[in-house]
């Protein structure tokens, strides 16, 4: 089990999302950075999809009423166990009664806390990711709160030999990471600051020559009024060459609508199931992971590639997450 002693700013239980229900109103919610959430749960044994918390810029305080073997990745906000700092994206043992902390968030805002088993929660419609507005999934379908105590699901096989071999090393310590992490071929997203790259949105004929090109070459602020549903962008007016008005229709994650006033707006992982406004851009799929850690006051750059690019890098990032699914049941068979 753990227990919340604080909660932070924005503590929830996320797994990948809630999907095939769009057509039915119901959002698909889930990790913002998917990225992240995956590779913490691979680090300690668990299957892709189970359960993570979701920890938003000011960290909880988190006390662990067991040996338990975590994992965190995703943005730096400086992890502490019992005050020591730890690393990111490794696997980590920690003994009973050790507190887990967090300090000044140092890169990113989004870091993701796996634990062997993934946590017991009331899985609702085929997901356990908290959506709060409908106050449904995760834990009590809302954010952690102090006090809470969240258990554990049975650890897979390969869960089981990754604590047992740090288990055989920690000695009188109160945790121990492992000697080896991601490599940081995977993660180099989250340390480089390149342009966003996307593709072309539905509407984006519809805009002014001006504003298109503007839209690539001007910078744009993260702001204040940015949250899980999608991120307000400041920057350049974007102007339509049209007064067409369009019927609503389906939105993804990464979706770049411009509503009449002219600042961009990117849909996030509780945007709603439809959008009216016209679609200039989507981000592409290997790079939602960097948009999710933009934080408000960030400044954002887009580049424009093809739908055949973002396939290949998709691509790419996946054999290297298969790679390293394969590394990690090869090092603990």
């Amino acid at each position: 089990m753990i227990k919340i002693i604080k909660p932070g700013l924005l503590t929830t239980v996320q797994d990948l999302g809630r999907y095939g229900l769009q057509k039915y109103g119901v959002i698909a919610s889930g990790a913002m950075d998917q990225l992240a959430h995956r590779i913490a749960n691979l680090l300690v044994g668990n299957e892709e999809n189970k359960s993570a918390l979701e920890i938003t810029l000011i960290g909880p305080v988190i006390e662990f009423t067991e040996n338990t073997l975590i994992s965190l990745a995703g943005g730096n906000l400086s992890p502490k166990i019992n005050g020591v700092p730890v690393d990111l994206w490794r696997p980590i043992l920690v003994r009973k009664g050790s507190k887990l902390s967090f300090g000044p968030c140092k890169t990113g805002c989004r870091a993701y806390l796996a634990v062997a088993g993934s946590y017991q929660v009331t899985t609702v419609m085929g997901s356990d990711s908290t959506y709060i507005r409908a106050g449904i999934g995760g834990f009590l379908g809302r954010p952690l709160k102090a006090g809470d105590v969240l258990n554990m699901e049975r650890m897979t096989s390969c869960s089981k030999r990754i604590f047992q071999q740090l288990s055989n090393e920690i000695g009188e310590r109160d945790y121990i990471e492992a000697t080896w992490k991601v490599d940081p071929m995977i993660t180099a997203c989250y340390i480089d600051k390149k342009p966003i790259r996307v593709i072309v949105g539905r509407q984006y004929h519809w805009f002014t020559e001006e504003s298109k090109q503007a839209f690539f070459r001007e910078e744009f602020m993260v702001s204040s009024q940015s949250d899980r549903m999608g991120y307000r962008l400041n920057g350049c007016h974007l102007a339509l060459s049209t007064d067409k008005e369009m019927v609503s229709e389906a939105v993804s994650f990464g979706t770049i609508q411009v509503p009449a006033e002219g600042n961009p707006i990117v849909l996030m992982a509780d945007r709603q199931t439809t959008g009216g406004y016209p679609k200039i851009a989507q981000i592409s799929s290997v790079d939602l992971p960097v948009i999710a850690q933009a934080k408000p006051g960030d400044k954002l750059q887009f580049r424009l590639i093809s739908v055949e690019e973002s396939q290949l890098k998709y691509l790419e990032r996946e054999e290297q997450i298969k790679q390293l699914r394969l590394g990690i049941s090869l090092l603990h068979r």
